[in-house]
């Protein structure tokens, strides 16, 4: 007897298709997809199956929807922040499972954010500055989650600094995936204050255009990390 297979709902067909032509560049950022009575006639399906193809589409942020005379759906421009949040779902799986620990993460860290932080340092704007400096928190305040929450922000900070918008959309996934809070809930006296002064010195290499400096702060600070997680292991 031969297994068979289930064929996938039609609205998913419609959504998958109209998919390939937002990845491969045949729509465009902003281009309109065409009207829902032309996407019935086109694939031989229904207007409710075509509305639920656009709305799965829209909940992984490739179109937005508009109403009015001039409205309709539209390729949405890339944004790193919403694409990182897909991103970070498949990398919670893998550090749930036995496959990826805290060390493959500090690892792809290095990999990521010491040549991000040179590149901040070379090409930072003054608004850049900005957003880094709000990052930063008072180790004094021993509120973990206030901590944990400007340690994620202020990397985050550097790479969108690097002007680069991947260095954003590969970073960010790393700290939504809850592994730091499992591991650094306990460190010894002075962690935080250790961060802390961390991200300050590398401010510091930023604000005075140091992209070497800050390549050196940025990998002697995820040393200290698996180091100081090694002891406590």
């Amino acid at each position: 007897m031969t297994g068979s297979t289930v064929r996938p709902p039609a609205y998913q067909l419609l959504a998958d298709e109209l998919r390939n032509e937002i990845t491969s560049g045949r729509l465009q950022p902003g281009e309109r997809l065409p009207p829902e009575p032309e996407l019935c006639v086109r694939t031989g399906v229904s207007r409710s199956t075509v509305r639920e193809a656009l709305r799965l589409l829209a909940s992984q942020h490739l179109i937005v929807t508009t109403r009015g005379v001039t409205g309709g759906s539209f390729v949405a421009h890339p944004d790193a922040e919403q694409l990182a949040d897909a991103l970070s779902t498949g990398l919670t799986m893998l550090t749930n499972s036995a496959e990826v620990g805290f060390a493959d993460l500090i690892e792809l860290r290095r990999a990521l954010e010491v040549p991000a932080a040179g590149l901040a340092a070379a090409r930072r704007t003054e608004q850049h500055l900005f957003e880094i400096r709000a990052a930063l928190f008072d180790p004094d305040l021993d509120d973990f989650d206030v901590m944990l929450r400007a340690h994620h922000e202020f990397h985050a900070a550097v790479a969108k600094a690097t002007a680069n918008p991947l260095f954003e959309l590969m970073t960010r996934p790393l700290y939504q995936v809850g592994i730091d809070e499992r591991v650094i809930v306990d460190m010894p006296d002075g962690y935080w204050a250790r961060i802390d002064a961390d991200h300050r010195e590398l401010l510091a290499c930023l604000e005075r255009s140091d992209p070497e400096g800050a390549a050196t702060v940025a990998r002697r600070h995820l040393d200290y990390i698996i180091e100081t997680n090694d002891r406590e292991s």
